[in-house]
């Protein structure tokens, strides 16, 4: 099996109250080269986005993998790895259990806006995302770039 690393996040601007714009983005790294992907999400909550986050970047791997996935959400964390109960959210859980079942992961959560280089990738692109109102893969491109070759 194939050793791939996601770090993941989402973002709401705006959280569910008004005209939210949220977006999520995966970080994915083999054998130390780096891809983002992301999608607009349009009006989901904080919590909703980092479901989704962690959704993208299990479903952009083409087959079973051995998963380290680090998200700055204990929600998504402690709900995947803990059995934290779902009290809402359901459809999202079902779309991440879906992209999960193929895989063998280890669910780890990071401290978020600490430094982290990949994971302030992530959030910095989410929010750019969730700003703009769509993604743009030239900008996702571009912000993985300085990462280089490293491992995780």
């Amino acid at each position: 099996m194939k050793q791939v690393t996601i770090v993941c996040d989402g973002s709401s601007l705006g959280n569910g109250k008004g005209n939210p714009r949220a977006a999520a983005v995966a970080v994915l790294g083999f054998k130390g080269v780096w891809k983002a992907v992301g999608k607009y999400l349009g009006a989901a909550t904080n919590q909703q986005a980092e479901i989704a986050a962690a959704t993208i970047g299990l479903e952009n791997l083409k087959e079973p993998c051995k998963v380290k996935l680090l998200s700055d959400s204990r929600y998504v964390v402690e709900t995947m790895s803990s059995g934290w109960k779902r009290k809402t959210n359901h459809d999202w859980w079902d779309k991440l259990d879906s992209a999960a079942a193929k895989h063998d992961i280890k669910w780890q959560w990071i401290k978020g806006h600490a430094g982290h280089e990949v994971q302030e990738i992530a959030d910095k692109a989410a929010r750019t995302i969730a700003a703009a109102g769509h993604v743009d893969h030239e900008v996702l491109d571009e912000l993985v770039v300085d990462l280089g070759v490293q491992e995780l």
